[in-house]
């Protein structure tokens, strides 16, 4: 399975990528952390403020309650015990102190302890069948003779009204000693506020917001006063006061409320009465300068956003700029291009290009020795190939034509050197090592010519050579070693009856060459095959005695390892070497070509160089 290739990102794109995230990343998280400051800071506020308006209405309260209390102690001193309740001017003075805080008060009355009405201000009847010792402010005060007693708001069911009207009233109550005739007697003192002016006194700081709202309780929990009083009697709304009435003045965050959500409540205790002055801030409620604020942080947050990625690009192409125009003249560099290694930005990029320029120009200097010495070295490796090759079939000629010379063939000795004469000529080639495929071919046939007397035409050589490939580069002497060992290893030893034949084939298939050398002598095993140009060792040797092996080096030293020889053979069947050559033309500059060492000229898209 291909291990799939890892896309790999520009140096611009990695840096403006980093600052990118961390300016996305430090951006919101400034923007978060201003806005939990501001928002903590704001619901601190809103509870500071609270305090400071509930100190405001405690000490406003207490003002009001005190007053209340100095009201019923001068009504005790100055007039229930300096009067006798029968005396005139009891009632007169009892007015007086009514008509001057009537706007507070709703009534004032005087009981005996039997609950007798002894006297009231303003004058009216009591309603017939009030039990008024059963009422709990008369039965606090008869209780408590030392305090005095605040009720909770009630309506008002004590005396006549003809307009059919019904006060809530806060009953303030008190035990007190009257003077009856001689005798004193023990009563209690009533004084009704009214409950709305407690009631306008709030209303004032609870009409403003749902954010936060204020009301009182009494030590065991019941209601004096609350903005949501008709909704709690419907049952719509419900207050816990649980935590105001058995807690200390103080701060009781994060309370659950019944609907789940959670407010912070404040307590303070209002003296002289023991109630409770209890603010609700509620948590789940925003208040519009947070809002607000929420807002503008969101937008400033995407313009700094904005602002801070474009500054990153800026800072990424200043950065990377240097970088990106070293890596594309590198680029151009191993592409084959020439350019000038660029050498520009800060200290660090410009040595780094002076670095790799010195480099390349080591590696070109060093190159260019390599090729020289690969050259000498492959035109050393040729000649002493060549040279294996000349001696050996000079010998074996001069063999031959010794033999005709004993044997009185002088006519045929005299033909056999002259066309030994003709293969020298070719071979010497002024030094080449590059000749034409016509000429090659006709040093094979001057060679054949020669084995033709050596074997007095036992076998027939045949050729089938396209001319098109005539004037097409070739290594001199590499089908003359496949005809020899053609000879020995195949038709040389057959009988005349088996029609021993050679055949030597050449054509032409698009950029390639392709020269075959076939026999019909008694073949190759397939071990013999596999071997024969890959290890000289295992092979035979006879006639050329470097063989095929030689033949085959020679093409690849010259064109490259893709070239060479293909030996195919079955035993008894014969045997067919084929050549493969590159179909390089037979041109003066194509052969300097590869005399220097470039092994397929006029290819630019396969050259390559030793």
């Amino acid at each position: 399975m291909k291990k799939k290739k890892r896309k790999v990102s520009d140096i611009q794109s990695v840096i403006m990528l980093v600052l990118s995230l961390m300016t996305v990343t430090t951006s919101i998280f400034i923007g978060l952390l201003l806005y939990n400051r501001y928002e903590t800071a704001m619901r601190h506020n809103d509870v500071s403020n609270t305090q400071n308006m509930m100190e405001s209405m405690v000490s406003s309260t207490e003002q009001y309650l005190k007053s209340m209390r100095q009201l019923a102690n001068t009504i005790n001193y100055n007039i229930i015990q300096v009067y006798d309740v029968s005396d005139p001017e009891f009632n007169q003075q009892l007015s007086l102190i009514y008509e001057a805080d009537k706007d507070k008060i709703q009534s004032i009355a005087l009981y005996d302890m039997e609950g007798e009405l002894i006297a009231a201000e303003p004058v009216t009847l009591q309603k017939e069948g009030i039990k008024v010792t059963g009422q709990p402010w008369f039965v606090n005060a008869a209780e408590k003779v030392a305090n005095m007693h605040f009720s909770t708001p009630h309506i008002q069911n004590l005396f006549q009204d003809d307009a059919k009207r019904y006060y809530r009233v806060i009953s303030l109550s008190q035990a007190v000693d009257f003077i009856s005739g001689d005798r004193p007697e023990n009563g209690v003192l009533l004084v009704d506020m009214k409950y709305s002016f407690i009631e306008k006194l709030f209303s004032r700081i609870n009409y403003k917001s749902r954010e936060h709202y204020y009301y009182i309780c009494d030590g065991e929990g019941k209601l004096i006063y609350h903005p949501y009083l008709n909704e709690i009697s419907n049952g719509i709304f419900y207050e816990n006061t649980d935590i105001p009435c058995s807690s200390e003045d103080g701060v009781y965050r994060n309370q659950l409320s019944p609907d789940g959500g959670k407010h912070t409540v404040i307590v303070s205790t209002i003296s002289y009465t023991g109630w409770k002055l209890v603010g609700v801030v509620l948590e789940d409620v925003r208040t519009d300068s947070v809002k607000h604020f929420r807002m503008y942080m969101v937008i400033i947050v995407i313009m700094l956003i904005m602002m801070l990625l474009v500054v990153n690009r800026i800072v990424s192409r200043k950065i990377s700029s240097p970088i990106i125009k070293l890596d594309a003249s590198v680029t151009a560099y191993e592409a084959g291009e020439k350019p000038d290694i660029y050498i520009g930005g800060s200290y660090e990029i410009r040595h780094l290009g002076n670095s790799v320029q010195k480099s390349y120009e080591e590696i070109e200097h060093l190159m260019t020795e390599i090729v020289a010495q690969q050259n000498k070295r492959r035109r050393s490796e040729l000649a002493a190939l060549q040279s294996q090759i000349n001696p050996h079939f000079l010998y074996n000629t001069l063999e031959s034509i010794t033999w005709m010379i004993e044997g009185g063939k002088n006519k045929d000795a005299v033909y056999m050197i002259s066309e030994l004469a003709k293969i020298f000529r070719i071979s010497l080639s002024n030094g080449k090592t590059i000749i034409s495929i016509e000429d090659e071919l006709k040093h094979c046939k001057n060679y054949m010519n020669i084995q033709k007397y050596r074997y007095k035409e036992r076998f027939v050589t045949e050729y089938d050579v396209s001319e098109e490939i005539y004037q097409f580069c070739t290594v001199k002497l590499i089908i003359q070693p496949i005809l020899e060992n053609a000879i020995y290893y195949g038709v040389g030893n057959m009988d005349a009856d088996d029609n021993p034949r050679i055949l030597v084939k050449g054509r032409r298939t698009d950029n390639d060459i392709y020269l075959a050398v076939s026999d019909n002598g008694m073949g190759m095993r397939q071990e013999d095959v596999k071997n024969i140009l890959s290890d000289n060792k295992k092979v035979p040797k006879h006639g050329s005695g470097v063989g095929l092996i030689n033949v085959h080096t020679r093409i690849q030293l010259m064109f490259g390892a893709k070239y060479g020889l293909i030996v195919e053979s079955e035993p008894d069947e014969g045997t067919t070497v084929t050549i493969h050559l590159p179909a390089i033309p037979y041109t003066e500059e194509n052969c300097e070509l590869l005399e220097n060492g470039v092994k397929k000229p006029g290819n630019e898209g396969d050259d390559e160089k030793t």
